[in-house]
C-alpha cells in the first residue's frame, strides 16, 4: 500500500493532467519511490474516456524523455476523494468543480491547485494548450515540471518519505 496518493486533474484528462502524472511518475521513478506514492490523473468531464494523451502533450514531454503513451483518459469519481491523499487541479474552474464534487469538508481539504507547489512561477493556474501551439504544450512542461519538484519536496517532509 503506498503511504501517500496523488492525482492530477483538468477539464479532459488528454493534456495537462497526463503531462503532470507522467512527469511526477518521472520524479518519483528517479528517487525510487514508486512503491510509496501512487499516481493517477482524470478529467473532471467526460469529453475523451478511453483516449490516449493529445498527441501533441505525448510529443512534448518525449521529448523531455517522458512517455505518456499508456495513459488512458478517465472522468473523476466520487471514490477517488476517499483514494486520494491530493488532488490537484490544474485551473480554478477544475478545482472548483473538484471542491463541488466533494461529499464533505475533509475531501474539500484534499483538493489543491498545481501550482500551489510551484517553486519559480508565480501563476497559480496551468493554462490549457488544447487550442494553442506547440509553445503551450512546452509551457505547460515548463509549469508542471516545478510544481512537481515542489509537491515532491512536500510529501518528502510531510510523509517522511525515503528512498
Amino acid at each position: 500500500m503506498a503511504a501517500v496518493s496523488v492525482l492530477f486533474v483538468c477539464m479532459g484528462n488528454i493534456c495537462r493532467s497526463p503531462t503532470a502524472q507522467g512527469v511526477f511518475e518521472a520524479l518519483v521513478r528517479q528517487r525510487g519511490w514508486l512503491e510509496q506514492i501512487q499516481i493517477d490523473s482524470a478529467g473532471t468531464h467526460a469529453y475523451h474516456i478511453g483516449s490516449s494523451p493529445d498527441e501533441r502533450s505525448q510529443a512534448a514531454a518525449l521529448e523531455r524523455g517522458v512517455d505518456l503513451s499508456q495513459q488512458r483518459a478517465r472522468q473523476v469519481r466520487s471514490a477517488d476523494f476517499e483514494q486520494f491523499n491530493y488532488i490537484l487541479a490544474m485551473d480554478r474552474q477544475n478545482f472548483q468543480a473538484l471542491q463541488a464534487l466533494a461529499a464533505n469538508s475533509e475531501q474539500r481539504q484534499r483538493v489543491y491547485l498545481m501550482m500551489d507547489f510551484a517553486q519559480r512561477w508565480q501563476e497559480r493556474e496551468v493554462p490549457d494548450p488544447y487550442y494553442g501551439g506547440a509553445q503551450g504544450f512546452q509551457r505547460v512542461l515548463d509549469m508542471v515540471e516545478d510544481a512537481s519538484e515542489g509537491l515532491l519536496a512536500h510529501l518528502a517532509k510531510q510523509h517522511r518519505l525515503r528512498s
